[in-house]
């Protein structure tokens, strides 16, 4: 420990990111990029805006993005608020929203990033347990919190809560925020932010990391009601008021107009998952029921961590997590069918 550290620092524990390998000809199924590139649209507009202003600083507010955003999901540019990723946003949301004294609430299988936040701001936080079908239980929520959050689908099992059991949970909550972390609601579920503009508890974040194929780019987004973003961009412009460059604003803001694109390459994901799974199946592999641009499967004859191992050795590559109730599922991200191929003979070798 660096005597030069604030004391809270070496309490910290860090959020540890999945590989990124720097060897060659992997079949790369561990992090949940999209197997298919950008949309050609949003690269020839960032070409377009690679010029000499560069020099210029990016609209701070990057209205063209949010426009587009506000577009696209039929609200107004004041429910949207941007930021250097999702999880640059849902910093700014637990910084800003979940200081309240009372727990917050999480699933006690969910993106790991959660309990890193509520260290990093002083949070105290309750981790829900998920049913013996790894399902959130909204009722299980029905007690004193300072807000509620839990990614749909949920990470990383891949399972979907309803609109419906969303809209309960909102009712049930009116005095706290419910924010909805919807990384991948494009391969198979329905956003949550057609119903912002009945709960004003509700914020909905998202990002183009996944469906919309720009991870490289670090674009995230929430859409809520006017206060909540007011309290974001409270945050943002006293921590970093320029968070988007001139090349992320304009190339996300592209890839949203692009609905076309969109709409066949999240099709294309989906048809390979569906594939996948009966692969897997046949295999005899359980696999959970997966609204995400990844799976969530368990082989009853083979341990998790040997079987991981053993596809590395061949030259694919998934996530294995440690955590005792899935100690013996692996993570597969959804590649083109030629990925997901290498894995089922790396599987049958």
């Amino acid at each position: 420990m660096s005597r030069f550290w604030s004391p809270f620092v070496k309490d910290l524990v860090p959020y540890v990111p999945g590989e990124q390998p720097k060897l060659a000809r992997l079949v790369k199924l561990n992090t949940n990029e999209n197997p298919y590139g950008p949309s050609p649209k949003a690269l020839e507009a960032m070409r377009g805006e690679l010029s000499d202003n560069l020099r210029l600083y990016p609209d701070p507010n990057s209205d063209r993005l949010k426009q587009a955003v506000a577009d696209y999901y039929k609200v107004t540019p004041q429910q949207v608020f941007v930021g250097n990723g999702s999880d640059e946003v849902l910093a700014h949301i637990f910084h800003g929203l979940f200081q309240h004294g009372a727990p917050l609430l999480f699933p006690d299988i969910s993106y790991s990033f959660y309990p890193v936040y509520c260290g990093l701001y002083g949070i105290d936080f309750e981790q829900v347990a998920l049913d013996e079908q790894f399902q959130i239980r909204i009722e299980d929520y029905n007690k004193p919190n300072a807000g509620i959050i839990f990614p749909n689908p949920n990470a990383p099992t891949g399972c979907l809560l309803p609109l419906e059991a969303i809209e309960r949970l909102l009712q049930a909550n009116r005095d706290s925020v419910v924010v909805v972390d919807e990384a991948y609601i494009d391969f198979g579920g329905e956003t949550a932010i057609a119903l912002v503009d009945r709960y004003d508890n509700l914020l909905v974040t998202q990002t183009l990391s996944k469906s919309r194929s720009l991870a490289g780019l670090r674009v995230g987004l929430a859409v809520g009601h006017p206060d909540l973003i007011e309290a974001l961009e409270r945050i943002k412009n006293s921590f970093n008021s320029y968070p988007l460059d001139r090349m992320a604003i304009i190339g996300a803001a592209a890839a949203f107009e692009d609905r076309a694109y969109f709409d066949e390459t999240c099709r294309k994901v989906i048809d390979s998952r569906e594939a996948l799974v009966e692969q897997l199946t046949a295999r005899g592999f359980e696999v959970l029921p997966s609204a995400a641009n990844f799976i969530f499967a368990r082989h009853p004859q083979q341990d998790a961590a040997e079987l991981a191992a053993r596809l590395r050795e061949q030259g694919v590559i998934v996530r294995h997590f440690k955590q005792a109730r899935i100690a013996q599922f692996l993570r597969i991200t959804v590649g083109t069918p030629e990925m997901n191929q290498a894995l089922i003979d790396a599987l049958n070798g």
